[in-house]
């Protein structure tokens, strides 16, 4: 089993800046690679982006392109989502979800392991 551990949610202003962690632990040689989703009030849960924790293989989703940025410590077994610039329609629950195919994917079902969420909220 893999657990994951999301943190650095918190409120922000418009155009302000955050960054999430999302620790892996438990048997982490399984994970290949590690997404982030979002799910906003009423809304869907959503891609954002996704990180090849081997090579460094990334994926964005369109909304938010040139603003987040997804990076890998894997001797720290720690997933970072750095968000810039943010606005108030980013405000929603972020999740990490790890997946144990070699793959870049916002298919939920490509994910074997899911984190808790943590709280990001933009106030305008």
């Amino acid at each position: 089993q893999v657990q994951l551990v999301e943190s650095g949610g918190g409120s922000v202003q418009a155009g302000g800046s955050l960054r999430l962690s999302c620790a892996a632990s438990g048997r982490t040689n399984r994970v290949y690679a590690i997404g982030w989703f979002r799910q906003a009030p009423g809304k869907e849960r959503e891609g954002v982006s996704a990180i090849v924790t081997s090579d460094g293989g990334t994926l964005y989703a369109d909304s938010i392109k040139g603003r987040f940025t997804i990076s890998s410590d894997n001797a720290q077994n720690t997933v970072y989502l750095e968000m810039n610039n943010l606005r108030p329609e980013d405000t929603a629950i972020y999740y990490c979800a790890a997946s144990e195919e070699l793959l870049l994917s916002f298919e939920e079902y490509e994910y074997n392991y899911w984190g808790q969420g943590t709280q990001v909220t933009v106030d305008s």
